[in-house]
Order: C-alpha cells, then structure tokens, then sequence
C-alpha cells in the first residue's frame, strides 16, 4: 500500500519522521503523472485549505487521479463555516460531556484530535466520533465549559504550522498508528416518506427547470403514488420531514444548495444534485484531469498556474483561446482571448482569485450537443445553438440581460451513437445522479466540453425528444433508491 503525505512547504514535515512519500502540494498539482498504475492513500497536510487554494486543489485532484485523499473538499468546505457542522454539534457534545467525569469536571480550553486519536484514552469516544463526521488529520475543538455542559464554540483545522513540538511529536505517533490500520466509511440513515422535496428560488432568472416544468413533472409523480413538494431556502429546518430532494436551484458549494444537500446526505435522503457531484461538476479544472484520467476526450487543455504558464498556453493552443475560471456556470466567467495581451490581461485579473485556471483550444461550433445522462443513462439529447452574434450559447450582455440561443430537440435514437456514448461516459465518471453534458461534435472527432451537475430540465424543452419518459424515469431514480433502502 502506498501512503502519500502532501505538504504545503518542503520544510513542513521531516523526511525521516515518517516512512511515506512526502512530497509539496504544488509538486503534486503540477505532475499528474505521478503515481501513474498506483492507487495511493493522500493524506494532505496543506497548511491552507481554503477554497481555490493549492490544499483546496490537491485534494480535489485527487479524487479526478483515482486516489482515495483526507481530508477531503467536502470536509474542507464543511468545515468552513459554523453554520456548515452545526448539524453535527448535538451529537459531538453529547459525547464530549461523557468525558466530564474522566477529565476531574472540568474541560480544557481547547482539544486537539489527530486521525480520530485525542491526548489520551479518556477521549477515544469523542475522538472517534468526531472523525467519522469529519475525516481530517489534525483537527482543533474549541470547549466552552459550563457548570453543567459543555458546548463546542468551533470545529477547525490545525496545520503543521501551528503546531507545538509535542503536538508534532504525538501527531506523527498518530500518523504512524493511523496508516496501520483500514480505511473506513461512515454510515447513512434511512429516509422515512414517499413526498419529493424541490428546491426552488422563484425569482431566479435562469433557473435550471421552470416552475410550469415542475407542475408538470407532479402530475406525472401523483401517477406513480408520490407527491411533490416545492421549498424554498428558508425550509432546510423542515427537510427531514420529505423522502427525497431534487435541487432545481443553480448549485454553488459556496450557497443555501450545497447545505440542501449535505442534509439530504445526512439524513439518508436520495438526492439530486449530491454533494459530491456538486463539488466534481463546478470546477472546471478538476473535470479537465477526471475526463482525461478516463480517456473521455476533451479539447487541447494547458493548466495555468501563473502567468509563466501563459506562454506555454499560448504556444501549445493558438489563438483565439477559451479561458476559463474553474467555479463558473451559464456561460460565466468563460472568456475568449485573440491575443496574448488580452489573455495576461484577463489571466492575471482572475489569478487573484484562484490559484489555478485553465486555458482551452477554441473550437468553434453552430451548436453544442447537449445529452441529459440520468443513473449512468441517456435521458435527452438536444442541441444549444449559440446565442446570435455569440460564439457562446448565453451571452451575459452589460445590460445584464442574458442573451439564449435557441434550442433544437431529438430522441435518443435519432441522435449520433458516438456522441450519446461519449456523453454517458463522460458522466459515469462523476456519479450515479443526474448531468447535463456538452460536447462539440467536429470533423476531428467528439470533445467533452464539460459535464453539468444541475442540468436544465424544462417540458417542451429538453423533454420533447422523449416525451413524459423523461420525467417518469426521474421519478422512478428516487424510488428505486428509496426501495433499496427498505422502504
């Protein structure tokens, strides 16, 4: 078994501590090659992992390279904000109090737990617990004491940066004690009724699915005994009380949807859009390395780290040029360059808010296939034709009044085999739920521009190829979860 440690400097960790490959989290984003044929376990000791930091990225990269990585981006962003675990405090304090007896009545400040391994055995409880809500390496509770209870004020992580030399010291015990020993997964609950949530903004200008969409899709669901309720943002309190969530809101890990959806997670709710596919679909960098990992082909792509990579970009794609942010939708932040100065331009605006971006060939097309892939299977197939005037199929004016090419529907079968088998493996590789996925179709063959994890879905739309199949089948993708579970 290989173990890999990633670093944030060369200095951070000493290579005798520990037997495993240590190498920095920028040696790894830029050698994707690396361990090329392995599996191996990463553990990232990034001393930031904040979003769209280089800790953020190494371990997205991670999963799109087949490496099983802590922590990962969902406990990353979890972790985030208070408001992102308060959902896990009541059961975490219960097992902190525990402890009171043990510990002579009184809490420290602060607990410092390392792969689910506290100070002493007094902890292993707590300890334990707080690592299957939050598999991180080092971890830092912040205790409020009361006279009768005590409550945890925060939940963060604790680089090797701020450590102390006995804090180093017993982590790198843990880390030892921690690679000996298997991997494991926590376990979901069990949802308890057949009623679908929907969430919904209803002042949302370019919403995934009309409301008049989802009226429609209920009359089809009360057919199959299951009803379908609209919510809002303001009902996550109340979302335990459904079988089942379908996000019909644009997904964002930084919004309301990505904490929708973690609960649904939570509470053993089949869910589309999942967490998970959230975090793989909204960043573009990541889809580029998953879909080349996979052999499913995309456009000539060079990663941009920083502007010394923009004349590597330069040369290896020509212009004009497709840059990209990697967290962008509906055409936005996606930007066509017809010269070096207007891409240093432009790459070193957007590089003050990400660390990486990317840069793509520019390929141009009348249309864009767009294939619906719904449980690893094709649902729709239709064309987005560009918006007029635009090489985009939304063109966000300055007025800021979007701009939508038409659209052009077909069945599956009249639809090109090679382009609806492209787009269902493009989407295998994210997950089991529901992906829009775009391709440009081209005398060089098919290219995956990207995989969408909330994908539009309108009746008279996208549906019109198949008809009332598509909404039927999406209902039955709950239900066959839902019976699987044992309901």
């Amino acid at each position: 078994m290989t173990w890999v440690i990633l670093t944030g400097r060369q200095n951070d960790l000493d290579q005798v501590a520990t037997p495993h490959k240590i190498i920095t989290n920028r040696d790894y984003l830029a050698h994707p090659a690396l361990f090329r044929g392995q599996r191996p376990k990463v553990i990232n000791l990034s001393n930031n992992y904040g979003y769209q930091s280089r800790g953020y990225y190494a371990s997205l990269l991670a999963g799109s390279r087949g490496h099983k990585v802590i922590p990962t981006v969902e406990t990353m962003i979890d972790l985030s904000e208070r408001k992102l675990y308060d959902h896990a405090l009541p059961e975490l304090e219960l097992a902190l109090n525990k402890c009171r007896k043990d510990l002579g009545g009184a809490f420290p400040q602060k607990v410092c737990i390392f792969f689910g391994i506290g100070p002493s055995r007094i902890w292993d409880r707590f300890a334990k617990l707080l690592f299957d809500w939050f598999r991180a390496p080092a971890l830092e509770v912040r205790i409020t004491d009361g006279a009768e209870w005590a409550s945890i004020r925060k939940i963060g992580f604790h680089p090797l940066a701020r450590m102390t030399e006995e804090e180093e010291k017993r982590f790198l015990q843990c880390l030892e004690t921690y690679t000996n020993r298997e991997w494991r997964d926590t376990k979901g609950r069990t949802p308890a009724r057949y009623t679908f949530a929907t969430l919904v903004d209803p002042h949302e200008e370019l919403p995934p699915s009309e409301i008049s969409s989802l009226r429609y899709w209920a009359k089809i669901a009360e057919k199959m005994g299951v009803e379908i309720e609209p919510i809002t943002k303001k009902d996550l309190a109340k979302l335990a009380n459904y079988d089942a969530l379908f996000i019909r809101e644009t997904t964002s890990i930084s919004n309301h949807t990505y904490r929708f959806a973690r609960r649904a997670q939570q509470e053993g709710m089949p869910v589309i859009d999942d967490p998970l596919s959230m975090i793989r679909c909204t960043n573009k960098v990541y889809l580029n390395e998953l879909m080349t990992y996979n052999k499913v082909p995309v456009p000539p792509t060079v990663m941009i780290a920083g502007t010394s990579d923009l004349e590597v970009a330069a040369q290896a794609l020509g212009f004009p040029l497709v840059l990209k942010i990697p967290d962008s939708s509906f055409s936005r932040g996606v930007k066509k360059c017809a010269t070096f100065e207007e891409l240093k331009t432009l790459a070193t605006e957007w590089l003050e808010d990400s660390d990486l971006l990317i840069a793509q060939k520019f390929i141009p097309t009348e249309y864009d296939w767009r294939v619906g892939v719904l449980g690893g299977q094709p649902l729709f197939a239709v064309h987005y034709l560009m918006a007029k005037k635009h090489w985009q199929i939304v063109n966000h004016k300055a007025n800021g009044k979007p701009d939508q090419g038409g659209i052009k529907t077909f069945t599956l079968k009249e639809a090109p085999t090679h382009v609806v088998d492209t787009a269902v493996k493009a989407a295998r590789c994210i997950g089991d739920g529901l992906y829009g996925v775009d391709l440009k179709e081209t005398r060089d063959g098919v290219f995956v521009i990207e995989v969408n994890d909330n994908p539009n879905l309108d009746h008279g739309w996208e549906d019109s190829g198949e008809k009332d199949e598509v909404w039927v089948r999406l209902t039955q993708w709950f239900l066959e979860r839902l019976d699987r579970q044992g309901r």
